[in-house]
């Protein structure tokens, strides 16, 4: 097993880029489910390829489809641009089951079309499974934390600002950050998962090193991103998961994890291989199974396993 790492410094965020060749395998000796208190699974960016004509194992159907194989966990957490979320929620259920639930975050493409807003308000309107806190004013049905098991799980709307739940650009504002401390001081669970649409920092593509959305994420709002980090390890926040860039990473960013999640529309971007994670939750250790696909829409396999200490 080779370890290559890569530092990336953007303003004073000091990051490190883990790439692994020679990784776990089904084969490999490694953890296992029965190891797990629980499983959930983590997908993003299926955006325009969940739809009545995509109902193909070449696009987000196909994601479903390999979760099912695998294992499809307890739950599902998607983390933004959903668009339009009926369809991919429509496809969960399909693939899924009826009760499979399904945890959606906004992404900056919902936040553009009125009618994606509306359905995830009205999700949120709805029993969240789980619930612990809905969101501050203004976002109360976009903004949420939840607990399952020995986990506490929080779905930020980072396109929030204190009045509107759907602002254009992203960042922890202080009425969102305030919602969050209250609601981290709050729990006590051991593991820590949060959730949001816009990385820390834009990483490469862990397998090809294709980059997108190098501008505009958490890191246009320095100060406001620090603090957002700082409070995350003040908590002992066991990973940041996020979305956007449409290329899987995994990184530690000043201490704090970061995984990116990549895109779940299979075929629909080619730029770099479908993705999605399966997050194991022990009783004293995390770990997370990446599935990709060959970007040519063939299945998914195990790429490799992560251990989140």
């Amino acid at each position: 097993m080779k370890l290559q790492f890569r530092h990336f410094f953007t303003g004073t965020i000091l990051v490190l880029h883990l790439s692994l060749t020679g990784c776990a395998t089904p084969g490999s000796d490694r953890l296992s489910e029965k190891d797990a208190v629980f499983t959930c699974t983590i997908t993003a960016d299926t955006r325009q390829y969940a739809g009545p004509e995509y109902q193909s194992s070449q696009y987000f159907l196909g994601a479903c489809e390999a979760i099912r194989e695998v294992g499809k966990g307890s739950f599902m957490v998607s983390v933004g641009d959903i668009d339009p979320p009926q369809h991919v929620f429509d496809t969960i259920k399909k693939t899924l089951g009826e009760d499979y639930p399904w945890y959606p975050a906004v992404g900056n493409h919902e936040t553009e079309t009125p009618e994606d807003m509306e359905w995830l308000r009205n999700w949120g309107r709805g029993d969240i499974p789980g619930l612990v806190r809905r969101g501050p004013e203004n976002s109360e049905e976009t903004t949420y934390s939840f607990d399952f098991r020995n986990a506490h799980f929080v779905v930020l709307n980072e396109f929030y600002d204190g009045r509107s739940d759907s602002m254009r650009e992203g960042d922890i504002t202080e009425p969102l950050y305030d919602w969050l401390r209250n609601d981290l001081e709050t729990n006590s669970r051991p593991f820590v998962f949060v959730f949001g649409h816009l990385p820390i920092v834009s990483i490469p593509d862990f397998q090809n090193g294709r980059r997108r959305h190098q501008t505009g994420n958490l890191d246009a709002h320095p100060e406001n991103s620090h603090r957002f980090q700082q409070l995350l390890r003040e908590h002992e926040v066991t990973a940041y998961f996020c979305g956007h860039t449409h290329n899987f990473s995994y990184s530690t960013i000043n201490g704090l994890w970061q995984l990116d999640v990549g895109h779940a529309r299979g075929i629909g971007d080619r730029g770099a291989p479908s993705t999605f994670l399966k997050i194991f939750v022990g009783k004293r250790t995390c770990w997370v199974e990446v599935y990709r696909d060959d970007a040519d829409g063939g299945p998914y396999a195990l790429t490799h396993t992560i251990t989140l200490n």
